[in-house]
């Protein structure tokens, strides 16, 4: 298969016009077919009346190297459930399993994502008490649904938090999880998803999106793997990656309910991933700063940032401030980045950097956390956002 080739500023180019016409796009039906009005056609009905709500969306991302997760992983401090929940769970991860001929060549392997959801289940409904007198109950073991096998159950107590969709692209893993209380006001769900370059087709490079709408506004979020390397050309390559996700991902249209088939056209939008951004500055200079905990000297060269200011990758997108350490790269099980340990366990170079990074795009949002968690699992710590957002919703909405 040919490598990606179109010209970096060509590709650029169609995302500034955006472009109508259509990508590839995978629809794995489902679509959830309401009987939602048309969401222009609303707004621009004076009988109809909408009033502004507020929820809380958390988007984690996390890079977890291949490595299945053991059955007594503590998710707490990813997810901080000893925190006020959240209303909806956005968690993309990417190498959940290693990438070999069985997993790429072979048949899906949906084990180990089934073991990521179990996990995340049962933390999220680790229920707490809700009356006086009421007791926490038991953690659940919890099973990812099939498609369209989205039962949330009203009034059981044992379940709070409900999956409405899981999407895996060999190592890449998506996992959404709603409150109870909202599942009936989400509807149009669908997916999408895109491989970049050669990585792109064994399956290891590339994205899942995936959107819906909660009551009359719509969300998309995109995770993504995009080109590993510390050399410039793999920077270009990040940026074309980039660039061809926005361009190709199309989604299911619907001229009955006027849904937006292009990333850009909704109306809240959050990537997540690792979008494996690098460091301009030559390893010794990075290590040493990483040693003495100069992050803000760091981030005046994180390439990303860079990018962002130069205006030549994810135009009009907002990241919050960074204010914790580089997420990668780590010995196993070590609390030191490879390289700038007393040991040297292995002869890769890698300079530490920020790979792992969460951007959102459209109005109506605000962030309110951006951090890490300290998991020792992988060579990458995982990232953690935690947006409110504003949803309108119809007045007859029930």
């Amino acid at each position: 298969m040919q490598a990606f080739k179109i010209n970096e500023s060509k590709i650029l180019k169609r995302i500034l016009n955006f472009d109508s016409s259509k990508g590839d796009y995978q629809n794995p039906s489902l679509a959830k077919k309401g009987t939602h009005h048309n969401l222009n056609q609303s707004s621009q009905n004076s009988r109809t009346c909408f009033h502004h709500h507020t929820k809380k969306i958390f988007v984690g991302s996390w890079n977890v190297g291949g490595i299945q997760p053991p059955k007594n992983l503590d998710m707490e401090d990813w997810l901080e459930i000893q925190n006020n929940f959240p209303d909806i769970y956005v968690l993309g991860f990417q190498e959940i399993v290693p990438l070999n001929a069985a997993n790429v060549l072979g048949p899906q392997n949906r084990r180990v994502s089934r073991k990521w959801n179990s996990l995340i289940g049962a933390a999220l409904n680790k229920r707490m008490p809700t009356k006086k007198g009421e007791r926490t109950a038991e953690p659940q073991k919890v099973y990812p649904l099939k498609d369209q096998e989205q039962v949330c159950v009203e009034g059981d107590v044992g379940q709070d938090f409900q999956c409405i969709i899981s999407k895996q692209m060999v190592g890449m893993f998506v996992t959404i999880w709603v409150r109870c209380e909202i599942y009936r006001s989400i509807h149009h769900l669908s997916v999408s998803s895109v491989g970049c370059g050669i990585m792109g087709f064994l399956g290891n490079k590339g994205s899942i999106s995936i959107r819906f709408c909660l009551h009359e506004t719509s969300f998309c979020f995109i995770c993504s793997h995009l080109a590993s390397g510390g050399k410039e050309e793999d920077r270009k390559q990040r940026n074309i990656d980039a660039a061809e996700i926005l361009y190709r991902t199309s989604f299911p249209a619907d001229p009955l309910h006027d849904m937006p088939e292009k990333i850009i056209d909704h109306d809240r939008i959050v990537w997540l991933g690792d979008l494996n951004y690098r460091i301009y500055l030559p390893d010794f200079a990075t290590k040493s700063l990483i040693k003495r905990r100069q992050w803000e000297t760091l981030l005046k060269h994180d390439q990303l940032k860079m990018e962002l200011r130069e205006r030549h990758v994810f135009q009009g997108w907002h990241e919050g401030a960074i204010e914790f350490p580089p997420t990668y790269k780590y010995h196993p099980n070590s609390e030191d980045y490879i390289g700038c340990g007393q040991k040297q366990l292995t002869k890769k170079k890698r300079a530490p950097a920020w790979c792992d990074r969460i951007l959102w795009f459209g109005e109506g949002m605000k962030q309110s956390k951006y951090s890490r968690s300290e998991s020792k699992l992988s060579d990458h710590r995982p990232v953690k956002a935690l947006f409110k957002v504003e949803i309108k919703v119809a007045e007859n909405s029930t």
